[in-house]
């Protein structure tokens, strides 16, 4: 999200001009940021990722890659989340998402600060939100933040040898197989 800056916007403004634009952007505070393009490794973890979800999640949720829109709930903010899940029914505007139960972001050297910071202080206030992973491209790892009760969030770091439990779909990956074909 450490893109080309633009004009601030208000949330009308913004929805209205993302409808028409060819580019994503997000929003934060007022402050519109385009998205810059993903490496083909970015995009194959988070393909990957969504793969595994989409394949576990049944008809009782919906998984959604890049291209859905997130509102945090404050400012307000919008984010596009590059991997999201979504099992609340009433979750059913079709552009803006407002109750993932599970959000994704795959690390790069422009967005990690955002996605460490910023993402997380801001995913972490969404009511519904239980797991937050951070998935990165250079090594078979990833950083899962799990709510514990209405203020506590752990974390835990996973590597090859581990397994992904994914507590909102009560399902499993293994963290070499969601890499698998893509490091090498």
């Amino acid at each position: 999200m450490n893109q080309a800056k633009l004009q601030k916007l208000s949330e009308a403004e913004y929805l209205a001009m993302e409808a028409q634009s060819p580019v994503r952007h997000e929003l934060v505070g007022g402050q519109v940021y385009a998205m810059a393009g993903a490496s083909a490794r970015h995009n194959r973890i988070a393909g990957a990722l969504y793969a595994k979800l989409l394949t576990a999640a049944g008809a009782d949720c919906q998984v959604f890659i890049s291209d859905v829109k997130l509102r945090a709930d404050d400012f307000p903010t919008y984010y596009y989340p590059d991997v999201m899940l979504v099992c609340d029914p009433s979750d059913d505007d079709a552009l803006v998402k407002t109750r993932p139960c599970l959000l994704a972001e795959v690390l790069s050297p422009t967005t990690e600060a955002t996605d460490r910071r910023e993402k997380l202080a801001a995913y972490r206030r969404l009511s519904s939100l239980r797991e937050y992973l951070l998935l990165s491209q250079d090594e078979p790892r990833i950083e899962i933040y799990r709510r514990r009760g209405l203020a506590e969030w752990l974390v835990e770091t996973l590597g090859a040898e581990d397994v992904l439990h994914i507590d909102c779909l009560s399902a499993e990956v293994s963290v070499s197989e969601l890499y698998r074909g893509i490091l090498e």
